[in-house]
């Protein structure tokens, strides 16, 4: 049988990163933590998550600067990234989030329906496939 997914959770606000955690925990799933990029950039090369969760507005570097590095480093850029933001949905640092690849974006307020669907699908297509998958926005 195979272990349990890892999810690299990164959210500044405590509250929302403690829900999500209790959530996720609760799902099955192995929870790790970051509040800043440079602690998701560090974590994720550190513990290799099967998934992480990308708040963009975050206090040190944004959260589109963190994807684009952990997506240019070998050992992490297989990882889906999921945005999720409080922003509008044109706003720049969406669109660069995309652009550095983030294979899904959720938008605050999130329901836990919709990030528990994304973990679902992204969690289940194998990482050659998941080019093949289109970016994704949900309200």
């Amino acid at each position: 049988m195979a272990g349990k997914k890892k999810i690299l959770i990164v959210e500044d606000n405590s509250d929302i990163r403690k829900l999500m955690v209790f959530f996720l925990e609760r799902m099955g799933y192995d929870v790790v933590e970051a509040a800043t990029g440079l602690a998701a950039i560090e974590r994720g090369r550190a513990t290799l998550p099967d998934l992480i969760t990308m708040d963009l507005g975050l206090p040190d570097i944004p959260g589109d600067e963190a994807t684009a590095r952990l997506k240019a480093d070998p050992s992490t850029k297989h990882i889906p990234v999921i945005a999720i933001t409080a922003y509008y949905k044109e706003a720049p640092l969406v669109e660069s989030a995309v652009a550095a690849g983030a294979c899904e974006v959720l938008y605050k307020p999130i329901t836990l329906r919709s990030l528990d669907d994304a973990l679902r699908r992204l969690l289940t297509v194998k990482p050659n496939e998941r080019a093949l998958l289109p970016t994704t926005a949900h309200g």
